[in-house]
């Protein structure tokens, strides 16, 4: 199957590779990472290789990054007034 949109794996390795840029930038070793997000060094260090992460160990070293803001646009809800007009004509 083609599609220009990426798949899961492509930006699953690309949050991987933005995240370990990231905690490199910021001096800091897997080990230390993993201590102080609470997220365990083996996940941590498969996310880092393959991408592979739960939300919630992603979530947590989003937080110590100084990033978890940026979630705030993610699976935003948007309005459609058309859809809500339908509702009330015939």
């Amino acid at each position: 199957m083609y599609s220009l949109e990426p798949t899961p794996l492509e930006i699953s390795k690309t949050l991987a590779r933005k995240h370990r840029t990231l905690r490199k930038q910021l001096s800091m070793s897997q080990e230390e990472m993993a201590e102080r997000s609470g997220v365990s060094l083996g996940s941590l260090k498969r996310f880092e290789s393959s991408g592979k992460i739960s939300l919630d160990s992603l979530l947590k070293l989003m937080h110590l990054l100084g990033r978890l803001n940026e979630f705030d646009n993610f699976l935003l809800v948007k309005e459609n007034l058309d859809d809500v007009k339908k509702l009330f004509t015939k």
